[in-house]
């Protein structure tokens, strides 16, 4: 459905990514929502979100961080994201797609899983021109996003099963942005890291459906 195009970062360079408009209708008159990739890269898995927020009516656009590399195995996965500039991804990346959204919807919102959803925190600290953020199991070190500094709605998808993005994490992240008067909707699941991706071995459809259908919600009251 969609396709890779070049968007320019604020610093002038570019960073690729998978562009879904939306449609039928005007594309300025949809909503758009930027999809971050988990650590595989930007694989088909993540390109299907991007189409299936299309089909749905959003202006999708799922930038490659990695730069053209894609992996299945862990190790890599792992070498790869430690490898990533997170700042540079959030300030940059993220950052240049946040804009170019912004220049054919109405208002833009950003999601991601795992790596995607701690991405997704970042730039709700960072990135100026957002009006909501939907994590997925994902929470970055308070040097590289202050809960304080989030001023966005925010709702976000944890899984109690989780080694990576713990239930403590979760629950010093609501309890940062709580006190800082910022009050995230945050839903916690009886699933495993990595839930609501089909292609894991993690999957559950039960749990997946409802944080879904819950972010359509969110995503609608807010873009």
């Amino acid at each position: 459905m969609g396709n890779m195009i070049d968007v320019t970062r604020p610093d002038g360079g570019t960073c690729k990514g998978y562009l879904a408009e939306a449609g039928p209708g005007t594309p300025g008159g949809k909503p758009g929502i930027v999809v971050i990739q988990e650590w595989w890269g930007l694989n088909d898995q993540i390109k299907g979100v991007a189409d299936r927020f299309a089909q749905a009516g959003y202006n999708a656009l799922a930038p490659d961080l990695y730069k053209g590399r894609v992996t299945q195995k862990p190790d890599e996965a792992n070498h790869m994201m430690n490898g990533l500039d997170f700042v540079g991804a959030s300030d940059q990346d993220i950052a240049g797609m946040v804009k170019h959204l912004a220049g054919i919807s109405r208002k833009v919102g950003v999601m991601g899983f795992c790596m995607g959803g701690a991405l997704t925190i970042a730039a709700a600290a960072r990135v100026r021109g957002i009006a909501c953020g939907v994590p997925f199991y994902g929470i970055p070190p308070g040097a590289l996003a202050d809960p304080a500094k989030i001023s966005i709605p925010i709702q976000g998808h944890f899984a109690n099963q989780d080694d990576w993005c713990t239930p403590q994490l979760v629950n010093d992240f609501e309890k940062a942005m709580t006190n800082a008067g910022n009050k995230p909707e945050v839903f916690r699941y009886d699933a495993a890291h990595a839930f609501a991706n089909e292609r894991s071995p993690a999957y559950d459809a039960a749990c997946a459906t409802k944080a879904w259908d819950r972010m359509m919600a969110f995503l609608g009251t807010h873009l």
